[in-house]
């Protein structure tokens, strides 16, 4: 194969579709929640990792797991649970069994805030979907998006 091989031409065009529908839905996604929540799109998805914790084995996530979680590297992600932290939306803790780990809740506060942006992120996600199915180079992607109904893997699978 070429750099100019018809296949790779249209495996990069399909990549340039999906880049697109991505972008157009995060920046749709991210107008809405901080017109209405002054939350990003990260900040939502940090609190929504988080607030699925639970207590007991396996419960609390590390650090590189809510990274991945994220799609942002373990320092980003750092820095992005201080600025939540300093909003009172997050708490540290020391782990009550391991004095070198440190958990990360989601404070009542934080609760209550995502509980409010849900419906947000949802209604705008559905209105970025809709305009970019409008679009014949990206409703072929948009049927794929909305038609998967297999649950997202589990963090840290």
């Amino acid at each position: 194969m070429t750099a100019t091989d018809p296949a790779l031409t249209a495996l990069a065009q399909g990549w340039c579709a999906l880049s697109l529908l991505h972008g157009r839905i995060e920046a749709h996604i991210e107008r809405a929640l901080q017109t209405r929540h002054d939350l990003s799109v990260r900040e939502y998805s940090l609190l929504d990792v988080l607030s699925r914790q639970h207590d007991g084995d396996g419960g609390h996530l590390q650090m590189k797991q809510v990274a991945d979680a994220v799609v942002l590297s373990q320092s980003a992600t750092t820095r992005l649970v201080t600025r939540l932290e300093d909003r009172g939306l997050l708490e540290r803790y020391l782990c009550p069994t391991d004095r070198r780990g440190i958990y990360t809740n989601v404070t009542e506060t934080g609760l209550k805030l995502l509980a409010e942006a849900r419906p947000t992120n949802d209604a705008a996600l559905r209105e970025a979907l809709d305009e970019a199915a409008r679009n014949p180079e990206l409703a072929p992607l948009v049927q794929v998006v909305e038609s998967l109904k297999a649950p997202v893997a589990p963090i840290g699978a």
